[in-house]
């Protein structure tokens, strides 16, 4: 029974890390195929993603309230959680300024930053499979370094793409919403990184 109660956390991780994934293509689609015409639309589509990334989130509490044991502390479980479940939140984020400060068109390097967060979540996912065998995976060190390797990527692109927009254009509005959205998508990757960075503690202390 133990087990099968073990079981069902890392289940859950990977569960909240699929949400993820799906809401970072469904960033990337809305964004390749922009259309501000429906991009409330796609909105919804986005919060569906983030609402069932929350249930899943209640749903391992819920279970938490009750357990007497737990593979991990109970405290590093809580926290993975929530750093896994910020990841869908920082990319409904972007959505939404998209959506506030009515983007009109896509900036190409924006387009980069969010192929960097999809690679990130991805590995994000991986790595989380590989969790549950954390004591003998033999891979599971390659996923996070991998994870730190794509954050300093995105934060090349940003910096790269700040400077661009700074230098390119001269309507303020445009900046300051273009600011936004360029912080918001760095957010997505840095968030992956909290999460990979949690499993990387909890695997210390528990080796």
């Amino acid at each position: 029974m133990a087990k099968i109660q073990d079981s069902f956390y890392f289940e859950n991780f990977l569960a909240c890390a699929d949400c993820a994934c799906q809401a970072a293509y469904l960033l990337e689609k809305a964004m390749k195929d922009f259309d501000p015409g429906v991009i409330s639309e796609k909105l919804d589509e986005i919060h569906a993603v983030e609402h069932a990334g929350d249930e899943k989130k209640h749903e391992l509490i819920n279970v938490l309230a009750r357990a007497f044991i737990t593979p991990i502390e109970r405290e590093d479980i809580l926290l993975l959680s929530q750093n896994i479940d910020e990841v869908t939140d920082k990319i409904e984020d972007v959505f939404l300024r998209l959506y506030c400060n009515n983007i009109q068109s896509i900036r190409p390097d924006a387009l980069e930053m969010v192929g960097v967060a999809i690679r990130c979540c991805e590995e994000l996912k991986t790595l989380l499979k590989e969790f549950s065998d954390f004591r003998r995976s033999k891979t599971l060190h390659t996923h996070i370094v991998n994870i730190n390797t794509l954050e300093e990527e995105a934060d090349r692109l940003f910096i790269s793409g700040m400077r661009h927009l700074h230098t390119s254009c001269r309507d303020p509005l445009t900046v300051i919403s273009w600011r936004e959205i360029y912080i918001y998508l760095e957010k997505c990757v840095d968030a992956c990184e909290h999460a990979a960075d949690t499993v990387e503690s909890v695997v210390m202390k528990n080796s």
